[in-house]
C-alpha cells in the first residue's frame, strides 16, 4: 500500500532555527523573537495540526521530545526513521551532528506498545563516519506499489547509499538533481520531499528545479508509466512548501492530502481542483515551524507501515 492511516509525530520542547542545518537548507529564515517564544509558537502549531489530523480520523502517535538532548529539529522524525510493511525499521545517517541525537530506541518500544510488530532494524548510521548521509523519507520518495524510489541528490542524499537502500528494499532507483536559486546561484535542494510528493494516483512535483532536461524527462516518464497524474508546481510555490505534502488515510478509509495553510494558499484554483479530484485536502497553519525549521507538514509526519502484532 502506498499510504497509511498511522503517523508518528514528535512534539518539540526546544524548537528553534538549527544553525547546523541552515548551511544547506535555504528554506530556513530568522525570526526576531526569543527561542522560548519560537518553541511556544511551534508547540501551538504542532498541537493544532495533530488535532486537525485526528479530527479527520488519522491515527497519530505523539511522543514528546526530551529537553536534555537539545534537538531543535526533532519535530521532523521522518529524516531519521522509516518503517515498512515487512516489519523492518530503518535508521538513517544525518548531516547535522545535533540531529543525530534525535534517534531514540524507546520510540520503537512505543510503536510496539501501540500494537505494531518490528521484525528487523536496518541501521545505515555508520555511513556518518565517512561523511555519507541519506535522510530518510526526506531524501527518498518511495512509490511502494511500483517498487520505485525517487531521490534528488544533495549533501543529505548520497547516491551510493541510496542505491544500497534500493537494493535492500528491492526498489528501482530514479535519481536526479534538483536545484533552487539562492542569491542568483543554482544550489541543490536539501530534500527531495520539499520539491515532490507521491500520492496513490498522482504526484506533485516542481519540474522547474530539475535543470537537466534528460533527468526531468526520465522522472516524468516513470511517473506517467506508472499511471500517476502529474501536477507541476512553480519554484515560488515550492518555497511556500507546496511540494511538502503527504497523502494519508482517515476515517472510513477516506483519503486526504495533508499540507500547511501556506502551501494551500499558494496553490492556484485549478491545482486545488486537481487534488480534490483525487482526494480531500487537510491544511493547518505551520508558519513558525516552516520559517525556522525549513520544513513543513510532510516532514513532521513519519508514516507507520509496520504490520499489526
Amino acid at each position: 500500500m502506498q499510504i497509511t492511516n498511522t503517523i508518528l509525530m514528535i512534539r518539540p520542547v526546544a524548537f528553534r532555527k538549527n544553525e547546523q542545518t541552515a548551511v544547506n537548507n535555504y528554506f530556513q529564515e530568522d525570526l526576531q523573537i526569543k527561542n522560548a517564544e519560537i518553541n511556544k509558537k511551534a508547540q501551538k502549531e504542532f498541537d493544532d495540526f495533530v488535532e486537525t489530523l485526528r479530527t479527520h480520523g488519522v491515527n497519530v502517535i505523539v511522543i514528546d521530545d526530551r529537553k536534555e538532548t537539545d534537538t531543535p529539529d526533532s519535530i521532523f522524525p521522518n529524516n531519521w526513521v522509516s518503517s515498512h510493511d515487512s516489519g523492518t525499521v530503518v535508521v538513517y545517517p544525518m548531516f547535522a551532528e545535533n540531529r543525530r541525537k534525535e534517534r531514540r530506541e524507546d520510540i520503537f518500544d512505543v510503536l510496539e506498545e501501540s500494537g505494531f510488530k518490528i521484525n528487523d532494524i536496518i541501521d545505515y548510521t555508520a555511513a556518518e563516519e565517512s561523511g555519507v548521509f541519506l535522510e530518510g523519507t526526506g531524501s527518498i520518495l518511495k512509490d511502494r506499489v511500483h517498487q520505485k524510489a525517487y531521490c534528488a541528490l544533495s549533501e543529505r542524499a548520497h547516491e551510493e547509499l541510496f542505491i544500497e537502500f534500493c537494493e535492500d528494499f528491492d526498489c528501482f532507483p530514479v535519481i536526479f538533481t534538483a536545484n533552487q536559486t539562492v542569491e542568483g546561484e543554482r544550489k541543490p535542494i536539501y530534500h527531495t520531499n520539499v520539491m515532490m510528493a507521491m500520492a496513490e494516483t498522482f504526484a506533485v512535483i516542481c519540474l522547474d528545479t530539475i535543470d537537466d532536461k534528460k533527468e526531468r524527462k526520465n522522472v516524468l516518464t516513470h511517473l506517467k508509466k506508472d499511471g500517476k497524474e502529474v501536477m507541476p508546481i512553480t519554484e515560488e510555490q515550492m518555497h511556500s512548501f507546496a511540494g511538502n505534502m503527504l497523502q494519508v488515510i482517515g476515517a472510513n478509509d477516506k483519503r486526504f492530502m495533508v499540507m500547511s495553510t501556506a502551501a494551500y494558499q499558494s496553490l492556484r484554483k485549478e491545482q486545488i481542483t486537481f487534488i480534490q479530484k483525487h482526494c480531500d485536502i487537510i491544511h493547518s497553519p505551520l508558519d513558525t515551524i516552516e520559517t525556522c525549521g525549513g520544513g513543513s507538514a510532510r516532514c513532521m509526519m513519519a508514516e507507520v507501515f509496520l504490520p499489526k502484532s
